[in-house]
Parts: C-alpha cells; sequence; structure tokens
C-alpha cells in the first residue's frame, strides 16, 4: 500500500519547480532543528545513545537536509553542440519511488541524508527505520512529511521482513539501504531496483612509527570509542608499529579507564552480549586484556585488546562495539599489506609524519575514504563510495543526487 501510494503521488511531486522542492526541504530543515531536543531524548531512551551525542547527530541531520535544499535545485546536466541546427540535452529526472533502509546508531542523520537527497529532486520515498528506535524514526517521519504533500513521504514500522517485502516491490525504482552486510546482500538478491548500500565496515587503523604516541592514542580511542563504537566508520582494528608500542598502549589504556568513568549502553542486551562474543574468543584465542572487557549489562566498557591475530573474529568481523584490537607490526610495509587484506571496504585511516607514507597508504589501501591523521572529520558535502563487501553506490555529497537521479538524453534538432 505504501508503495503504491508513494507511486501515485510521485508524479506530481517531480513536477514540481525545483525552486519549490527546495524550499519545502529547508522548512523541514528548520523543523528538526527546532525539535532537535525532543529527538534526541527519544533517541536516548530507545538506544541510550546520550542526550547531547544524540542532539549533535539530529542537528546534523538537519545541516544535511539544508545542504541538499541548496544542491537540488542546481542539480543539472549537461548541452552537446552538434550541427548549427541541433543540440542534445542530457537532464536529470527523479528516479521515482526510493525506498530507504536506515539504521539505529546514527539514525537521524543517516536518514536525513538519504531522504533529503531523494526528496529534493522529486522522489517519493518510503522510509522504515529500524525496529530498534521506531519512535525515534515516526518522529522524524512526522517533523518531515507536514512539509510535504500527502504519501510524497511515509514512514513504515516494522522489522526485517518489511524492509525485505519494500525491497523486493517491482514498484520501487531504488533501494537505499544503509546496515549490515548480510541484508545488503539479502537485498541485493531480491530486488530489481537500482541499490545504494553502505554496509559493514572492518575500518583499519594505521600507527606509523614516527608519530607521537600519546596523540595517536588519543585518535585510537576516539575511533574506537565514540559512540561505544556505534558507528559505522569506528575504529574496529589497530596496526601499532612496534618501536612506539609502550608508550602508545599505556596512553590508550589510560584514555579507555576516563570513557569508562562513563560508559554508555550498547543498544540493547544482544548487542552487549555479541560484542562480548567477540573479545570473550579473541582471549581463549591468546589476546590479553589490558582494560575493560567485563560487560556490566548493556553497558560495555572500553576495552583495550593486544596479541591479536588476523584469525580472530574481533579482527575480520566488524564488532561494532567500543573495543580497540591491537596488533603490533615490525613495519608500516607490513601494516598496509595486512590492513588491505579484508573482504571490507569502507574506510582507513594512517597516522604517519611521512607524506611519502601517506601517498603510499591512500594509494593502498582498497576502501572508499582513507583518512590521513584524523579517524573522523572531512569536508562539508564530501562524498563517499564503499566497496566490495562494504557496498556500492554513492551517499552523501552532491554524488548522491546523482544517484536518486536517471539521465534523459534528448536529441534537439529543426523539422527538414
Amino acid at each position: 500500500m505504501s508503495v503504491r501510494n508513494a507511486r501515485e503521488a510521485q508524479p506530481s511531486w517531480g513536477a514540481t519547480p525545483a525552486a519549490e522542492r527546495g524550499a519545502a526541504l529547508s522548512a523541514a530543515a528548520a523543523a528538526v532543528r527546532d525539535r532537535a531536543d525532543e529527538l534526541a531524548k527519544v533517541l536516548e531512551e530507545e538506544t541510550g545513545r546520550p542526550f547531547e551525542s544524540g542532539r549533535e547527530g539530529v542537528l546534523a541531520g538537519a545541516g544535511t537536509l539544508a545542504q541538499y535544499a541548496e544542491l537540488g535545485p542546481v542539480h543539472r546536466g549537461r548541452s552537446l553542440h552538434g550541427s548549427a541546427g541541433a543540440a542534445d540535452f542530457m537532464i536529470p529526472e527523479p528516479r521515482g519511488v526510493v525506498v530507504a533502509l536506515t539504521p539505529w546508531n546514527d539514525p537521524v542523520a543517516i536518514a536525513c541524508g538519504l531522504l533529503g537527497a531523494a526528496l529534493v529532486t522529486g522522489n517519493a520515498v518510503v522510509h522504515k527505520p529500524s525496529e530498534r528506535c521506531p519512535r525515534t524514526g515516526r518522529l522524524l517521519g512526522e517533523v518531515l512529511a507536514a512539509h510535504f504533500p500527502p504519501d510524497v513521504l511515509q514512514t513504515v514500522d516494522g522489522g526485517g521482513e518489511v524492509g525485505a517485502a519494500l525491497a523486493a516491490d517491482p514498484g520501487v525504482d531504488v533501494v537505499a539501504h544503509v546496515g549490515s552486510t548480510a541484508t545488503g546482500r539479502a537485498i541485493a538478491g531480491g530486488s530489481r531496483a537500482k541499490l545504494l548500500l553502505e554496509n559493514g565496515g572492518n575500518d583499519p587503523l594505521v600507527v606509523d612509527a614516527d608519530v607521537d604516541p600519546a596523540w595517536a592514542a588519543g585518535q585510537a580511542a576516539l575511533g574506537a570509542f565514540t559512540n561505544a563504537g556505534q558507528l559505522c566508520t569506528s575504529v574496529e582494528r589497530i596496526y601499532l608499529h612496534e618501536a612506539i608500542a609502550v608508550p602508545f598502549l599505556d596512553a590508550l589504556c589510560g584514555l579507555a579507564r576516563e570513557w569508562n568513568a562513563d560508559p554508555q549502553p550498547l543498544v540493547d542486551q544482544r548487542h552487549a552480549d555479541a560484542v562480548h562474543a567477540h573479545v570473550s574468543e579473541a582471549v581463549a584465542a591468546g589476546a590479553e586484556v589490558l582494560v575493560g572487557g567485563e560487560p556490566d549489562g548493556r553497558h560495555y566498557p572500553a576495552t583495550v585488546l593486544t596479541g591479536c591475530t588476523p584469525d580472530m573474529r574481533v579482527w575480520t568481523q566488524e564488532t561494532f562495539g567500543p573495543v580497540a584490537p591491537v596488533r603490533l607490526v615490525p613495519s608500516f610495509e607490513q601494516a598496509l599489506h595486512e590492513a588491505a587484506a579484508d573482504e571490507y571496504g569502507l574506510a582507513a585511516t594512517v597516522l604517519t609524519a611521512s607524506m611519502a607514507h601517506a601517498q603510499r597508504a591512500w594509494r593502498a589501501l582498497p576502501v572508499g575514504t582513507v583518512k590521513v591523521n584524523a579517524v573522523f572529520g572531512g569536508a562539508p558535502g564530501g562524498a563517499a563510495q564503499p566497496r566490495r563487501a562494504s557496498g556500492t553506490g554513492y551517499g552523501y555529497g552532491p554524488e548522491l543526487l546523482d544517484e536518486m537521479t536517471t539521465t534523459k538524453v534528448v536529441h534537439l534538432g529543426q523539422p527538414g
């Protein structure tokens, strides 16, 4: 029913002047900003994300909506000049109906990116937020939908079976999914729509011998422990040059203890159990816990593991918790080689004072985003394009507008 309603509402919305669509999205962005406290409170109740951190995510989402409100109306094709009496035009048109399946770990910011890009380019959207934060998703949907015609934006509740049914609906033109690799693969196998998938990541952090170990430890802690490690681009494995191992680990352990003074709960007990399973298996296989490793219900402490090997699940899979697994390496070259030998391709970070090493790293690492000397950050409007098991298609940035549109080529000539 939701897809059919979206299909009926889309032609009129697609024919709405681009400037008017941008104005509607701008008003929606202002409404999200005005209700940031309310959204952050509901998010905290559902997922445990601290209020201030959640509010930052909501405001980031509002900023993304405002950005697309400006970019959408100037999104354009190009013209080609043929003979003196003819020209070709390449015109972007909305694809039609977009299904957006969004996760629980940063639900407002991620949803705003996908919904904003889809709506401003003239698509109708059916949004299914994660079943782990349904009230947050519904509230965001109510705030946004008030600024668009009926059925142009609909929010649907439900679990994986609902998402699968939406993705497989033949009336859907685009499926945009941010979530696990397993779910992404299932969607790819059952949908005929264009797919935009940002799935799991196993992001490495490479720490070179020539950096300040205390600073590098601060970057590692930020990347591994922020939002209790529940971010798509969290640091999941650390390759540490053995020349600075002692001061780096001392500093990282100290920072982990500071994080543990006020631990953030994980989203639910099921996820806490999954994180602990990774840690427990690693310890049984020979890893050593330097800090943390003992859960307290949903609260999982910032944990530092050493002695990790490439065959451990904490190393080969996305733990998605506040765990910093460390592997000592004798050289930068070995760190790069091992970091690249992974099925995922979301992002990677390299900390180095050597421009030559930085250049070698960004060329060698087969991921969509390489960050040099900063685990988080990036310019406003930046895009991301995951690879391999981490997904396909652009997410964020002006390039997402291209993904949400299709090109019509018009050859315009004169009658003979």
